[in-house]
This record gives C-alpha cells, structure tokens and sequence, in this order.
C-alpha cells in the first residue's frame, strides 16, 4: 500500500458531543501541565543547545489557523537558521540547508515540537488533533476541507502518523504543487475522517502510537 492508500473513511459530518469535547480538554490541560512540568529539564538543554548553535533566539513563533478559523501563534524549538522564512518557502525538504544542525536532531525526534504542550495548555490545540495549517494554504480549502475548522488542531494525528516522514516525500521539485495538490488533501481526508468519531479513549491510541514511533 502506497503512502496515498491510506483509508479515509466516511460517515457523516457531526461535531463533537459536549461531554466527548469536555473530557478531551480535561484530559488536554492535565496531560499538557504534567509534560511541561515532567520534560523542563528537557526544555532547558534543548534551549541551552539551540542558543549556543547560533546564539539566535530559542523558540520560533509563527502564525497558525485554529478551530473556527482563528489565529493563534504555534511555538516550537527553532530548528532553522535565523531568517529562514525570507530565505526559503513555507516548506521543508530533505536536506535543507536552512535546519542547523541541531535542528536536525530535534527534528528527527519530533523534539522541536515540545513547545506545543503551551498551546495546548492554553487551548489553542489539543494534544490529539490535525496538525494546524499556514494561513495561506488554510485559504485554499476547499468547502469540505474546512470541516477541519470545526476542531481544534493537535500535536499528532492518524495523517501524521502516516505521514511522520514528510520531509523525505517533499525532496526534489515542484514541492508546492505536490503538497498542495496531493499531500495535504489526504491528510485532511484521514484527519476528518478520524476527528468525525473520534473519543477520549482512540486519542490514547493516537498518542501511544507517536510515543512508540519515536
């Protein structure tokens, strides 16, 4: 089965039920303010190692699409040189020459991503959810696409799961047409697909997945 096999699902489009909704967030806020507090040694010689790369700033913020379309600011370890934005595309590829070399490992491991328990404490994602977007290519839904909208992003999903090595399907050219025309497409159909029956108990599954595949 190709990458782009991966079963979609189907079923009809409903929000979340409120007590369902209720308990994810429980669950969201008391796992999130455990792993900050339980990883900040962590956090403190990711910093240490980011800071003495290039002297550069620890975090990198940048902004992202949320539930109902809202904005909110994603924080991650920056795994890039400083500037990286203006120096290339939204995307990242195998071998790209704007991750340091530090930023490579972290981005191995997925350890760039810690700073997204803060926003998941905060409520801007959720621990389980799809992974939030670039404005730009948020614009570019189509009206289907945007039952994503409906929920609230997260750290890990089934289509990040899937596609845990996106990096290496994005070398080569072309690399906007095909994430845009190919890749991301199927990421929101497995991610709707998942999020429509979605409970407190598959998130576990979700989340225990990422661990072990780390």
């Amino acid at each position: 089965m190709s990458i782009f096999d991966h079963p979609s699902g189907g079923g009809a489009r409903s929000a979340p039920p409120v007590h369902s909704a209720f308990a994810q967030r429980i669950v969201d806020i008391i796992a999130s303010a455990a792993g900050l507090v339980f990883l900040s040694p962590l956090f403190l010689v990711i910093g240490a190692a980011v800071k003495l790369q290039d002297r550069g700033p620890v975090f990198y913020r940048s902004s992202r699409v949320g539930i109902e379309g809202r904005f909110f600011s994603i924080y991650k370890f920056r795994s890039m040189v400083q500037g990286a934005d203006v120096a290339g595309g939204g995307l990242t590829v195998r071998g790209d020459s704007r991750v340091t070399r530090v930023g490579r490992l972290l981005r191995a491991y997925k350890l760039d991503e810690l700073p997204q328990l803060l926003n998941v404490f905060k409520g801007d994602m959720s621990l389980v959810g799809a992974r939030p977007e670039n404005p730009g290519y948020v614009a570019r839904y189509t009206p289907d696409q945007r039952e994503i909208l409906r929920y609230r992003p997260g750290i890990t999903s089934p289509a990040s799961l899937h596609y845990r090595n996106e990096e290496e399907l994005l070398s080569g050219g072309n690399t906007e047409e095909l994430y845009l025309g190919k890749i991301l497409p199927h990421k929101l159909s497995i991610d709707i697909a998942y999020l429509r029956r979605r409970t407190v108990l598959s998130d576990l599954r979700i989340i225990l997945r990422t661990i072990g595949g780390l």
